[in-house]
């Protein structure tokens, strides 16, 4: 019981210590930084090629990135969770 609690401890403040540390700082992905990176060290860098699409906003940007995300975690647990169940027939047979 106390180890339990320490632990939902620190997942609590694992969660909310962000917000406290950079309280109104701007939140840059990491494109950005790789583009200002990039430019400082070579500024006559031209990209290979351009996206095939650019979604409307940020907001868009986000949905398709998280919509992505979900779609693989699905496949990568549907293929686990088939392999474990074929494994228990496996062993029951």
């Amino acid at each position: 019981m106390k180890k339990t609690l320490m632990l939902l401890a620190m997942v609590v403040a694992l969660v909310i210590l962000p917000f406290f540390i950079n309280h109104g700082g701007e939140y840059g992905g990491s494109d950005g930084e790789a583009e200002s990176q990039i430019q400082a060290i070579a500024p006559q860098y031209k990209p290979w090629f351009q996206p095939l699409y650019e979604p409307a906003s940020g907001e868009i940007e986000s949905l398709l990135f998280t919509l992505q995300g979900s779609l693989g975690a699905a496949v990568i647990f549907y293929i686990l969770g088939y392999c474990k169940g074929k494994q228990r027939r496996d062993d029951r047979a």
